[in-house]
């Protein structure tokens, strides 16, 4: 099932002399359940890609579908609970609210989604099980290591069933021992959930985990391989 499509995507800054062609011309489609990787120097195009298909930025011209809709048009008003729903983020960051408990981050999306106690309490826990955290619930960030706090953000990502989650450098800040634990994780929540997984990464061990690989030069893609 297909749960994002791109067409003729394309992102143009102006500079006081010149046209950036950041992203040009780009047409992709994701199924449910990929595990993909987008490649690319820097200065490709990756992060402008990975934030227009999450709606964090706009396409100068193009579509790019999501559940049947059309991110550029909706209204700044809409876009926010739109993302809420249907879209996941990982970021290299983690981004997770300090004075939360690991739980709590976790908890946190589907709170503003009005979930019922009981479903949000046994999804929480449903998931810092399989991030194996569950020892953890009540640790706030500051207690947890970056590994753990990425597993958290991971977790958080996934709370409220979206169709898909952007992962931008999700391995970044992590030693090479946290990042296999991270990749063996999210690949087995991606086989059992069938929650596709869409990387922005310049991280070779994530790239030789993804099933595809999409490569990005200069905006445009130059490649898109399917591993057999």
């Amino acid at each position: 099932m297909k749960v994002l499509e791109l067409n003729n995507v394309h992102k143009v800054y102006n500079t006081t002399h010149v046209e950036v062609h950041a992203v040009n011309d780009v047409n992709l489609t994701f199924n449910e359940g990929e595990f993909a990787a987008i490649v690319g120097p820097s200065g490709s195009g990756k992060t402008t890609l990975l934030n227009m298909i999450g709606g964090l930025d706009m396409p100068t011209r193009g579509k790019i579908m999501v559940n049947n809709t059309n991110l550029a048009s909706l209204k700044s008003s809409t876009i926010i609970d739109f993302r809420m729903r249907n879209i996941g983020f990982v970021f290299q960051s983690y981004n997770l609210i300090p004075v939360l408990t690991a739980k709590e981050n976790i908890e946190f999306i589907m709170s503003l989604q009005k979930w019922p106690r009981k479903e949000r309490d046994k999804r929480t826990i449903e998931l810092l099980q399989a991030v194996g955290l569950e020892d953890r619930i009540n640790s706030k960030p500051s207690q947890l290591s970056g590994g753990q706090q990425q597993r958290v953000a991971v977790a958080r990502a996934l709370a409220s069933k979206p169709r898909f989650v952007l992962a931008d450098e999700p391995t970044a800040n992590l030693d090479t021992k946290a990042t296999e634990n991270l990749l063996d994780i999210m690949e087995k929540l991606n086989r059992e959930e069938n929650i596709t997984f869409i990387f922005s990464t310049h991280d070779a061990r994530v790239v030789k985990k993804a099933r595809r690989v999409i490569t990005l030069e200069d905006g445009k893609v130059v490649s898109d391989e399917i591993k057999k």
